[in-house]
């Protein structure tokens, strides 16, 4: 192997590192809101293993009962308990772009955050299943085998996503990012504010309590960064948002509406045998809305995200599934998109 060259020999300072490259180190700050959000993460880091599970028996659930409830909590495992290696990656983004410190410490909180919450996905599928994984988990009844055969798709199209996010997040720039980012934070917003107030179990409800808490906290992250690049942003980045809006939509509407077959790779009957497994969970006292709530809590976060873009003179897309008028955008796939949750 040839050896390194000795450039220390010949030159009084090295050459400038190659970037990207997280060298040369720097610890600028010039975003307060952003100190504060740091050290807002600090003051409100949680332990899932500390949450209220001694109240918690999944005996008194019928085994149905038991496999409906893992499910939800399997399709939010595709979207939330695989947030900690996107934003890891996002982390490792703002080092090599030479981000200002309470950045990066704050896509940091982010990381440890969404590890809290993919802790909560598992504990919660281990204790209904008695068992760690969904997909080599024995199904007890008709029920749990349905949610099986849909949890090897939903799995399969987040691995789709996956690799299509590893070749993503090199191309684009942080700003693109955040607002990819910030679909993902509006979209969870609106599903644990809403679980946490409609929930029974105790040990449930302090878990979206605390998850609905940190999303809030990552959506401030996003706010503030693109209050502060967008109003100096390329007019080619608002066309890639643009059309990033409508591939989120169509990605995370698999945990928050119904997945579109025509965009999610999933049999003709997924959806039926979803609807028929959340009805269980539903009867079991485990709150999931109902179609027509879906379709109006998509909606209105949709509308959110399109308040923030308007000030920026981003062209919204048109969502027609929600009944939302805009660009149109038709040539999006799974290996496009970047938002996460």
């Amino acid at each position: 192997m040839a050896k390194h060259e000795h450039l220390a020999k010949s030159m009084a300072l090295p050459p400038i590192t190659p970037q990207p490259n997280v060298y040369p180190l720097s610890w600028h700050a010039h975003t307060k809101k952003l100190e504060d959000i740091w050290d807002a993460a600090q003051r409100e880091n949680w332990d899932p293993k500390k949450l209220p599970w001694d109240t918690f028996d999944a005996s008194k659930y019928s085994w149905e009962e038991r496999e409906a409830i893992a499910y939800w909590w399997t399709i939010l495992s595709v979207f939330d308990a695989s947030a900690p290696p996107v934003f890891a990656a996002a982390f490792i983004k703002t080092y090599e772009a030479h981000e200002e410190d309470p950045v990066r410490r704050c896509f940091f909180s982010v990381t440890r955050d969404e590890q809290n919450h993919e802790q909560v996905c598992g504990l919660a599928i281990t204790k209904m299943l008695e068992h760690p994984d969904p997909l080599t988990y024995v199904p007890k009844t008709e029920i749990g085998r349905k949610a099986q055969r849909n949890a090897h798709w939903l799995y399969y199209n987040g691995g789709r996503y996956w690799n299509g996010y590893k070749n993503a997040v090199p191309k684009y720039s942080l700003a693109v990012l955040f607002s990819s980012f910030l679909m993902g934070e509006i979209a969870a917003a609106t599903i644990f504010h809403q679980m946490a107030a409609k929930c029974t179990e105790p040990v449930f409800k302090e878990a979206f309590r605390n998850i609905g808490r940190d999303e809030g906290r990552h959506m401030a992250i996003c706010l503030s960064l693109m209050e502060r690049d967008y109003p100096k942003m390329d007019l080619s980045d608002k066309a890639l948002i643009t059309k990033q809006v409508r591939a989120g939509f169509l990605f995370l509407s698999g945990v928050l509406f119904e997945p579109p077959e025509d965009f999610w790779d999933i049999p003709a009957d997924f959806v039926a045998w979803q609807r028929e497994i959340e009805t269980v969970a539903r009867n079991a006292g485990f709150f999931v809305p109902e179609y027509e709530a879906k379709k109006e809590n998509w909606k209105s976060a949709m509308l959110n995200l399109k308040g923030v873009l308007d000030k920026y003179g981003i062209p919204f897309p048109a969502i027609p599934e929600v009944g939302i008028t805009g660009e149109e955008i038709r040539d999006v796939d799974m290996v496009d998109i970047i938002p996460v949750f």
